[in-house]
């Protein structure tokens, strides 16, 4: 078993951390004492919102570094890392948690007229799964995880299920959950654990932009033992209690945060 992984000194990096699951994770795992490299990719207008965020982070004692940045982009992730690295280098605790938290992809059906084309079906794998391994393999080879480290990736109930116009998506979760597989094989060494979080039906921006979202919600709340929807503070407790050294044997699963929704659906 490891030792504990949160206090002064630690870092998490939240990929996708100015909403949803991102942003609840990176405040939960700041009130547990850790400090929150977070990326995101905002315009103007929802900077407040990200400004917001780490000012919440500050305010718990924790410090907040935020990247304003394509994740996926191979250039921006070199530049970003090593800014991570000069931050974590010198500290006593170093990075132990990796979120992939990426909601961005292409919406449309695979037959008709408007269709998904090469270049959105790529782009929506190489965003919501790809650049998980591309993130972990730049973080490894540089030494910067640490042991005893936790990798977690949002997946969704839409990698074994169809919907309309979710094709590309529902292809990254499932290679993004293959990923996690690979990833705790490989990392098993250094004690690394990487595990797939498939939260139940949760209201977030993401979820709005999928056709037909009213009915996978009203389908959602009939179907939860608890009869409402999934929170983003629900999946940020849960992840939170993952990184406890007592769950160090938890590895390589897709594991349901849903308060029982998926055994019922």
């Amino acid at each position: 078993m490891t030792g504990n992984i949160f206090g002064k000194g630690y870092w998490a990096l939240v990929l996708g951390a100015s909403s949803g699951f991102g942003e609840a994770t990176a405040l939960e795992l700041s009130r547990q004492g850790m400090n929150i490299f977070g990326v995101h990719l905002d315009r103007k207008a929802t900077m407040p919102n990200v400004e917001r965020i780490i000012k919440e982070i500050q305010s718990m004692g924790s410090e907040a570094v935020f990247f304003n940045i394509n994740a996926a982009d191979p250039k921006a992730m070199d530049k970003a890392i090593l800014e991570i690295q000069d931050k974590v280098s010198p500290s006593p605790g170093g990075l132990s948690v990796l979120l992939h938290s990426l909601a961005f992809g292409t919406l449309k059906p695979f037959i008709g007229e408007d269709v998904l084309n090469p270049s959105q079906l790529d782009m929506t794998l190489n965003v919501m799964a790809n650049s998980l391994v591309f993130w972990t393999q730049k973080l490894v080879s540089r030494h910067l995880f640490l042991r005893g480290g936790r990798i977690f990736a949002m997946t969704s109930s839409g990698s074994n299920r169809v919907l309309p116009a979710y094709g590309g998506v529902s292809a990254a979760k499932c290679a993004l959950e293959s990923h996690c597989r690979q990833l705790a094989m490989e990392l098993a060494p250094l004690a690394i654990t990487a595990n797939a979080i498939r939260a139940g039906v949760t209201d977030t921006p993401a979820l709005r932009k999928i056709p037909g979202n009213e009915v996978i919600i009203e389908k959602a709340l009939s179907h939860n033992p608890y009869g409402r929807l999934t929170t983003p503070a629900d999946v940020a407790q849960a992840i939170a209690a993952l990184c406890d050294p007592r769950a160090h044997w938890i590895n390589g699963n897709v594991i349901n945060v849903d308060g029982g929704e998926e055994m019922t659906g």
